[in-house]
């Protein structure tokens, strides 16, 4: 029988934590700051598990901001009362915690030699969906594994994209394209000279402050320079983002990239459409095998109201799923997290327009 206690972790677990991290871990260890971080946020899913009056267990699962995905971050069993089924009672309660909090599907990493471990995942109904090469501090390979904790009858097939983070604060478009052309093509160069030269291709100068993003028709030419068809969809005839800078020098020079870019497309006869994008457009760009990138604003995920570019990889009933290109270790951030990332539909609504003026734009990547 297992007697086992299921809580939720307190701030006096802190001593015992680490020291059942420190016996359970030699590399990857979680640091009494990093404890204390994950005990007094809140937002996430940390349980305990305490059986003949020690701690036995925990799970750390994250719950990030604006997103319906949960991420077994960390878990660890007393490896004196291992074989007591305190592992998949910890997994259970949480994955029942994250579906009463609405997450979709559950993801970890795993190592590929954790034979015992990706054992009783699959029993629970996890997946393997990718790997990571030298992972950890050790250099072993991690398996990606992922279940679908709510409606898991609404199976969603996703385009395969391939993964791409972006390298600086300021190109994701780059990173976005890259991804999309790599799903379409998968001899794209995943490079950072590819990015850095998709961007200076594509920026607009300046933006809000420091380096410029990227336009959406500077994006499309770089995608049409290297042999892909590409749609425009602009919300508004006007000059994207030029709202986002106040000095007027520097509204100049955005008008003035803008409109080159605009006599550069036209050499390419290459469509723009004036008028909002729809999520039934971007469904048919799926279905048609094309990759549409979308400019959002990040407000939902870190409270700030910066553009910034993601791919659509795939829709269902009820969430539009991404691939984003933005890695933030400092919140806990990491590929993982960033790839086929359900967003509710209407929060995706909400998010997919920026700046005063609303702006919705996308870019849909085909094969020519």
């Amino acid at each position: 029988m297992n007697d086992t206690l299921i809580r939720p972790a307190a701030t006096a677990d802190l001593p015992a934590l680490l020291e059942l991290e420190n016996a359970s871990f030699d590399t990857d260890r979680l640091s009494r700051r990093s404890f204390r971080h994950f005990l007094q946020q809140g937002q996430n899913c940390f349980l305990v598990a305490e059986l003949e009056q020690k701690t036995a267990g925990y799970i750390l699962v994250l719950l990030h901001r604006g997103t319906h995905l949960a991420r077994i971050y960390s878990i660890a069993v007393n490896s004196d009362l291992r074989g007591r089924g305190i592992a998949r009672s910890l997994i259970e309660r949480a994955e029942k915690f994250c579906a009463d909090h609405g997450r979709v599907s559950m993801r970890l990493e795993v190592r590929k030699d954790n034979a015992r471990a990706i054992r009783l995942y699959e029993q629970l109904g996890y997946h393997p969906f990718g790997e990571y090469k030298d992972y950890y501090e050790d250099h072993a390979d991690a398996l990606r594994l992922q279940k679908r904790i709510l409606s898991p009858t609404a199976q969603t097939t996703h385009a395969d994209v391939p993964y791409y983070p972006q390298h600086t604060d300021f190109t994701c478009g780059p990173a976005a394209l890259m991804m999309a052309m790599a799903s379409l093509n998968p001899a794209t160069a995943l490079t950072m000279n590819e990015e850095l030269g998709i961007w200076r291709e594509a920026t607009t100068i300046y933006m809000m402050a420091g380096h410029g993003g990227c336009s959406p028709v500077g994006l499309a030419l770089a995608a049409l320079r290297r042999g892909f068809r590409a749609d425009i969809w602009l919300s508004s005839t006007d000059t994207p983002f030029i709202d986002s800078v106040r000095d007027e020098e520097k509204k100049q020079v955005i008008e003035l990239v803008h409109q080159d870019f605009l006599q550069q497309l036209a050499t390419h006869q290459a469509p723009v459409h004036y008028t909002n994008i729809t999520q039934e457009d971007l469904e048919t760009a799926l279905e048609q095998g094309k990759a549409p990138l979308v400019l959002i604003s990040t407000y939902r995920f870190d409270h700030k109201k910066t553009p910034h570019w993601v791919v659509v990889t795939a829709l269902d009933e009820r969430f539009i799923y991404i691939h984003d290109p933005y890695i933030n270790e400092t919140d806990y951030r990491f590929a993982l997290d960033n790839q086929y990332l359900p967003i509710s539909r209407n929060d995706f609504d909400k998010m997919s327009q920026f700046g005063q003026s609303r702006l919705r734009t996308a870019v849909i990547v085909g094969l020519r």
